[in-house]
């Protein structure tokens, strides 16, 4: 598996996530990203972004806050503020924990604060996981679930970015 580097303007690997891209900003926009390293057999990508400072369930999984899958094979970045909804204009699709849409941190002023995990996979194919619309009684942890299971046996490399994130104190 090929190493790739994923970046962000917004914050650097480590660093805090800023409030603009927290569910605290006037519009919560997804951070800009960019990744460099690509192999080349990349048909697509899937970018997973979940809070591993909150375990869903019985601790077998986490926060899912964006999961962009069939991202074109031939993008190197996605802007700030990608819209909202389940069909994105490239083809790709996209979920959170609560909608067709980039859910920002919040992680309380009265703890610590959470680790946010940006992993970037390239695939050497397209993904048969239909987008998720409003109104569908399907779990984002399903979908999910069926996008890990479909990546099986083509992830072709892989790349992390973590920001942290604590609400400001009242």
């Amino acid at each position: 598996m090929v190493v790739m580097t994923l970046t962000s303007p917004d914050f650097q690997n480590g660093g805090v996530i800023p409030v603009a891209n927290s569910q605290a900003g006037p519009k919560e926009l997804s951070p800009a990203l960019s990744w460099t390293g690509t192999p080349d057999s990349t048909v697509s990508f899937v970018l997973i972004a979940h809070d591993v400072s909150t375990p869903i369930g019985n601790g077998t999984d986490d926060m899912l806050h964006w999961m962009v899958w069939n991202i074109p094979g031939s993008m190197q970045s996605l802007p700030e503020g990608v819209p909202h909804g389940p069909n994105l204009p490239d083809g790709s699709r996209q979920i959170s924990a609560s909608g067709p849409y980039y859910r920002g941190p919040a992680a309380p002023s009265t703890g610590p604060a959470h680790t946010y995990v940006f992993e970037l996979y390239a695939l050497d194919t397209m993904l048969d996981v239909a987008a998720v619309t409003p109104g569908q009684q399907i779990q984002p942890a399903v979908t999910r679930a069926a996008v890990v299971a479909g990546m099986a046996g083509h992830v072709r490399g892989k790349a992390t970015l973590v920001g942290t994130y604590r609400r400001a104190a009242p």
